[in-house]
């Protein structure tokens, strides 16, 4: 079931803290792309970034971090972020063609250190329709075992 912003009461879209569970990825990105400006500075890769809520960190350094997924969708799964905040791709510009680069990079040493030599998917989803839940640019890493094309 796809949500149009009339289909969310007021009193969520303005409230930042509510549950998504059981709601499919679109779902959540429809209520994500409504909140992104909400968000700022305080998505939930924010507050992994600053340590105030756990994640099982694999990389780190002072422009990235990567951790695995929360809900994985292969038996590898793990995210490559920037500690700088870019919210969507559209909106990275020249300056950040390094930082950018430094992600498919780290992904590709993490995805090596996790023996994931047979291949790996590298996924960005980007906008509401792009299925992103968080509007911090992250990139998905996902492998261990033959994927499936088209993905969905």
């Amino acid at each position: 079931m796809l949500l149009s912003y009339r289909c969310i009461p007021a009193v969520l879209r303005n409230f930042r803290k509510f549950s998504t569970i059981g709601m499919s990825e679109v779902e959540k990105a429809q209520i994500a792309a409504i909140q992104k400006d909400v968000q700022a500075n305080d998505t939930i890769f924010g507050k992994i970034i600053r340590k105030e809520i756990p994640a099982k960190i694999i990389f780190e350094d002072e422009e990235v971090l990567a951790f695995h997924d929360v809900s994985p969708q292969a038996p590898v799964h793990f995210l490559v972020i920037p500690k700088r905040r870019i919210d969507m791709l559209e909106n990275a510009v020249d300056s950040d063609s390094a930082l950018l680069g430094k992600l498919m990079l780290t992904a590709s040493k993490v995805a090596a250190q996790l023996n994931l030599a047979d291949g790996y998917r590298v996924v960005v989803n980007n906008g509401k329709d792009g299925a992103q839940s968080v509007f911090h640019i992250h990139l998905h890493v996902l492998g261990g075992r033959q994927l499936q094309w088209p993905p969905g």
